[in-house]
């Protein structure tokens, strides 16, 4: 049973759903969010513009693809700002946030660390960089987004489904197990046993990606392809490295929102990393799924069969991560 100060919490929180205003680090977020992906749309309308002028079209279906994504960010930080946002259909909001959530968010470790490393490799001769003004513009669009949508989304969350934030992850896997309500009591906690049976087996596949992310980010060579274009430089290696640290917090977060991620855990941060977890393994994995498919496109580094594999494991096991986290965020009185 939650205690009167979190009952006191989720109960102004529920007003703050009802009323759908957003404080001002919600609107400041979100507004900070739509600006800085503006610039990234501004970057890939320039490119559409000038591979059509020039008669240059191959990636004009790809920018087209990344224009309607940065369209989509865009509209999801106004939603973030507005109290229209909190009034959005709850399958139109999940995907965008999460699989946004999902690109950007979980890039973040590696767009700091990555930071303060020297300079990579330089353009080979003949192949020019972008303009100045176009990095410029990308990354401040991609760091600018993430930056606002780890406050903006975890404040947004809250504030749409405050019951999934409001109590400790131990109490939430308690009631869970043992069933709070006086009628089907065994019932309810065998169900619960067999859901926190359910949530060890969704562990596995994120576990082993962790594993294999982690051996070649240390740089082994096992299921990598000779024949392929050799990327072991250091930027390669910390992009798997962060793949890996995602992959973990997913872990991680089943684990504690099953009642063993200590007693004093919050549901906001298994909830919080478990979401963009999911969704960078989905989003990335569905990504370069994308890439993979059309033979002859791109060639990875591993051996195609084992990247098919890899990414189809990530797709599913961010997918059913989601699908626990969803359940979990049903208030106490659904559950009992």
């Amino acid at each position: 049973m939650a205690g009167p100060a979190v009952a006191a919490r989720l109960a102004i929180m529920r007003v703050r759903a009802a009323i759908g205003a957003p404080t001002l680090p919600r609107r400041a977020a979100g507004y900070a969010a739509a600006g800085a992906m503006s610039l990234y749309l501004l970057v890939k309308v320039v490119w559409i513009a000038l591979e059509v002028r020039h008669g240059t079209a191959d990636w004009v279906l790809l920018n087209a693809v990344t224009v309607v994504m940065a369209l989509a960010g865009i509209g999801l930080g106004l939603a973030l700002a507005q109290p229209w946002g909190m009034r959005l259909p709850a399958w139109l909001v999940v995907p965008v946030v999460w699989i946004s959530g999902g690109f950007l968010v979980s890039m973040l470790p590696y767009l700091v660390v990555s930071s303060l490393l020297a300079p990579g490799t330089p353009e080979p001769a003949g192949e020019p960089g972008l303009p100045a003004w176009e990095t410029v513009f990308i990354g401040a669009g991609f760091l600018g987004m993430a930056l606002a949508l780890v406050v903006g989304l975890p404040l947004y969350l809250r504030d749409r489904w405050p019951w999934a934030f409001a109590d400790r992850a131990t109490d939430r896997a308690t009631d869970r197990a043992s069933g709070r309500a006086s009628d089907g009591a065994a019932d309810r906690a065998a169900v619960g046993a067999g859901a926190g049976a359910r949530t060890r087996w969704i562990m596995v596949p994120p576990a082993a990606l962790a594993v294999l992310w982690t051996y070649w980010a240390a740089g082994g060579t096992a299921g990598l392809d000779p024949s392929a274009p050799r990327t072991e430089g250091a930027d390669a290696r910390l992009l798997l490295a962060d793949s890996a640290l995602c992959a973990v917090c997913g872990v991680w977060s089943l684990r504690a929102l099953n009642g063993r991620g200590g007693a004093r855990t919050p549901s906001w941060l298994p909830m919080a990393l478990g979401f963009v977890a999911s969704g960078s393994l989905f989003a990335w994995g569905a990504w370069k799924l994308l890439w993979l498919l059309p033979p002859g496109v791109y060639q990875p580094a591993e051996y195609r069969w084992l990247a098919l594999a890899e990414h189809v494991v990530a797709v599913g096991a961010g997918l059913a991560m989601l699908v626990t986290l969803v359940r979990s965020t049903r208030p106490a009185s659904a559950r009992s």
